[in-house]
């Protein structure tokens, strides 16, 4: 019996790059996407890199055929690209707007339309949803889009005994935040408000996906598993 494959996208980086590298250490044989950091993204050597952009489905198409021609079949899609372009409305421009649906929307839709044929009964899908909230109107509607996304494909997939569940991620310490701008001690401040006393690291995030994954989590499907160190939990009375 042959090991399980994965195909993670965004996976050059962060939380993309520590699944692939956790999901490695378990026996997998990984495939990994990203537009930057293709050339040294530090992945063990036998770790596919493939450069695409999620925005393009001929780069899309490319995957796939590399995909099919190095596993054959999949046993776990996560789709982990996406991108950030937090603002008020009033300084969100089209460009922007677009940006967030071509990548973190239409890029995920259609990368599992054209995966699709390689999953078959018992694969999993994970989505990375994130928050949206707090950084502007454009990127909590792009994010809130996915996770309706994710239910009705559980639906639409579970006759074929495909699992689709999405992963939420809390303040997770990832390059991404230094793109924005945000400082150590910005992301320090920020853990002090976290109950569990601390920012999340990528490899928090890799846990997860590669517990939704398992035969641990067959019953679990159309799942929002968010892990945030308690962010988000209200207690009453």
């Amino acid at each position: 019996m042959s090991a399980p494959s994965a195909l993670i996208t965004g996976g050059t980086s962060g939380i993309g790059k520590a699944t692939a590298e956790l999901l490695h250490s378990r026996g997998y044989r990984v495939m990994v996407t990203g537009v930057s950091g293709v050339a040294d993204a530090g992945l063990p050597e036998d770790v596919a890199v493939v450069r695409a952009d999620a925005r393009s489905l001929p780069d899309l198409d490319q995957v796939v055929d590399q995909a099919r021609r190095r596993f054959g079949s999949l046993d776990l899609l996560f789709l982990n690209a996406g991108i950030s372009r937090p603002g008020p409305i009033e300084s969100t421009d089209e460009e922007a707007f677009d940006a967030l649906f071509d990548t973190n929307v239409k890029g995920n839709f259609f990368t599992l339309q054209k995966v699709l044929p390689l999953l078959g009964e018992g694969a999993s899908v994970v989505v990375t949803v994130g928050a949206g909230e707090g950084l502007g109107a454009a990127m909590t509607a792009a994010k809130g889009a996915l996770l309706p996304l994710v239910r009705s494909l559980a639906l639409e997939l579970a006759p074929r005994r495909i699992r689709v569940n999405a992963v939420s991620p809390g303040i997770i310490d990832t390059p991404a935040y230094g793109k924005l701008g945000v400082t150590r001690e910005m992301i320090d401040s920020w853990g002090e408000q976290v109950p569990l006393g601390r920012v999340g690291a990528p490899a928090d995030i890799a846990g997860a996906v590669a517990f939704l994954a398992s035969d641990t989590a067959s019953y679990i499907t159309g799942q929002n598993l968010t892990v945030s160190g308690g962010i988000g939990v209200h207690t009453n009375g």
